[in-house]
């Protein structure tokens, strides 16, 4: 793929249609989806020792929900998405640090009392 057409390629992806989604209205409620996007590209260009050139490269779009946005009777409120599974492992490394720093210093204060 050439350069110019990844770009391209990258600009179609990358668009706003991609973030926010089609609104959905339900007994005058208004709910419009909000995905959270990121993503990397990388392009090279050479030659080799014939004097032949080339180019490529690639790129990957990745997304997550974010949220809604909620319009009901005139005000909007934003709605944050809860991903359980980044709280569960961020407690649970939490109690981990916490449990070995606690068994640490025990080791410590243990070792500082001996006699010498």
């Amino acid at each position: 793929m050439k350069v110019e057409e990844m770009i391209a390629s990258v600009k179609d992806t990358a668009s706003v249609r991609r973030v926010f989604a089609d609104p959905i209205e339900r007994d005058g409620v208004v709910i419009v989806p909000v995905a959270a996007i990121g993503g990397g590209l990388g392009v090279g260009h050479g030659h080799d020792k014939a004097g032949q050139e080339g180019e490529g490269g690639g790129f990957g779009v990745g997304a997550k929900p974010a949220g809604v946005y909620e319009l009901r009777d005139g005000r909007v409120r934003w709605i944050p998405a809860v991903d359980v599974n980044r709280l569960l492992a961020l407690v649970g490394g939490v109690l981990v640090a916490f449990v070995v720093s606690r068994v640490r210093v025990a080791k410590f204060k243990a070792f500082a009392r001996q006699p010498e």
